[in-house]
This record gives structure tokens, sequence and C-alpha cells, in this order.
């Protein structure tokens, strides 16, 4: 089994703990604050960088024990984050639901719940605990439940980042009604990256559907070669927990000048 099975599987067992809740999380959706416009705030002149809150993951072990969700992010924000990242798997990424709440609280940017999303339950509690956009993964997903869970998060009034691998996963993605598509360049299989991945999928990309890139991303150089390939976002996680100034990790990669993507 590779990695990303052994989390799903652990995604199962604690889904299925969230069922008996199903009809409070859903009141609880609904009555939340409305939500940031996550795919608004990626639409901008330069590369927005959407600035993750990560302590751990499988392949670099713990990265940031000690991290503090909302004044990492509140750096963020203040280095000039486009979004806020917030991982709430807990067994793989020793991140929490609580960690989501601090950082919506603590930041005016829209905040995206990144996680293994399989079930509707998981939409409605991510808006629950106050999530701006939800991330849904195209290996992990049938069609009909990616098209049906993208649905649902725009019923909310949220945002599907909806991330891809693969030339097969993109046309699935944008089937599905993807409006944002992330392009991930680590494969979650082997949890390699290689960055190529975004320059080769992205040609077959909608100009009006926006694009990130996710992974890989260590420096203002990379942000400018997935600019140079028509991205409007990019998602960075590791390098900024890694930083002895988070803020100024962000300021580094901001104000890339996007670059027109089929006229775009």
């Amino acid at each position: 089994m590779s990695v990303l099975d052994d989390i799903v599987r652990d995604k199962k067992a604690e889904i299925g703990r969230l069922h008996p809740w199903r009809s409070v999380l859903r009141k609880q959706a609904e009555a939340a604050p409305a939500p940031r416009d996550f795919t608004g705030s990626l639409r901008v002149e330069s590369v927005g960088v959407i600035a993750e809150v990560k302590r751990r993951s499988p392949s670099a072990g713990w990265i940031r024990r000690d991290a503090n969700a909302a004044g990492l992010a509140s750096m963020y924000e203040h280095g000039g984050a486009a979004a806020i990242s917030v991982l709430t798997d807990g067994e793989h990424f020793g991140g929490s639901r609580e960690d989501l709440e601090q950082v919506r609280a603590a930041v005016e940017t829209p905040v995206l719940r990144k996680d293994f999303v399989l079930e509707a339950v998981q939409v409605h509690e991510a808006r629950a605990m106050g999530a701006d956009a939800v991330l849904l993964i195209v290996r992990i997903l049938a069609d009909d439940v990616l098209r049906d869970l993208t649905a649902l998060a725009g019923e909310l009034g949220m945002a599907a980042l909806v991330e891809t691998h693969e030339a097969r996963e993109v046309e699935r993605a944008l089937k599905a009604g993807a409006r944002v598509l992330g392009i991930n360049n680590r494969d979650l299989s082997k949890f390699e990256t290689d960055l190529a991945t975004t320059e080769r999928l992205i040609a077959g990309v909608p100009a009006d559907v926006v694009v990130v890139g996710e992974s890989g991303i260590h420096g203002r150089a990379d942000v400018e070669r997935l600019a140079a390939a028509g991205v409007d976002a990019v998602l960075v996680g590791e390098s900024l927990v890694r930083a002895d100034d988070p803020q100024a990790a962000v300021a580094g990669l901001a104000g890339v000048t996007r670059w027109a993507r089929g006229g775009a």
C-alpha cells in the first residue's frame, strides 16, 4: 500500500466517527459566518501565494512541532499571502480543527481546509469550522462523488480547490465543474516532486479556470518558473514553515507578475 492508501484508510475510520454528527454539522455550516472570496483572492495581477500551516508530513516528518497556527498565519498575512491553507489532518500531518478555527479568527484572508475529503459530512464540517474553501483530491474520489462535493462546496458559498497530478485527472476535474484547479507537483503515491508537472499539464486548462501550482516551491525562482507556465497562484508549505522569518519568506515569494495563459 502507498502512503496515500494508508491516509485514506485512516480517514475513512475518522469519517465514521463523524456520521452521528451529520445533522449537527449541517446546521452549523448553514449558520457559520459568510465565506470569504477564496477564488477572487487569487484573481489578481501578481501570482497569489497560498501559505500553508503544516506541522509535519509523511515525507518530511516533523517540520515545526510547536507551530502556533494563528501566529504563523498572521505572519503569512502580513507578508502578503493571498490565502492561508491549514492542514486539519491529525494522524499524518499534526493538524486539527482547532488550528483552522484559530486561523480563521486571526486573519482576514480566505482560509482553505486542506485535508483528505471523501464525503459530504467533511465539507459541512469544513464550513462549520469557518473554512472558505476545501481541498478535493481527484485521485481519491470517483467522478460522481467529485462532482457532488464540488457542487456542495458551491452551495455553501465555498470554493473547491480541485487537485490533480495527471492529464486524465485534469480532464476529470474540469468535467466535474472545477473552477479552481490545483496541479500538485508531488506524486502522492510516491511523494516525489517535479515542477515540470505543472508546466506539462497547464496547457489543457481553460483560461477562465484559476490554476494553482502546488508543492516543490522553495524560492522566488520557483514561483517565477511557474508564473511563466501560466499559474494564477502557488501553494507553499514546508519552506515557509521552516523559515526563521515566515513573514519575510512569504514576502519574498509574493509580487511575481502573472503571465497570460490562453488569453487570460
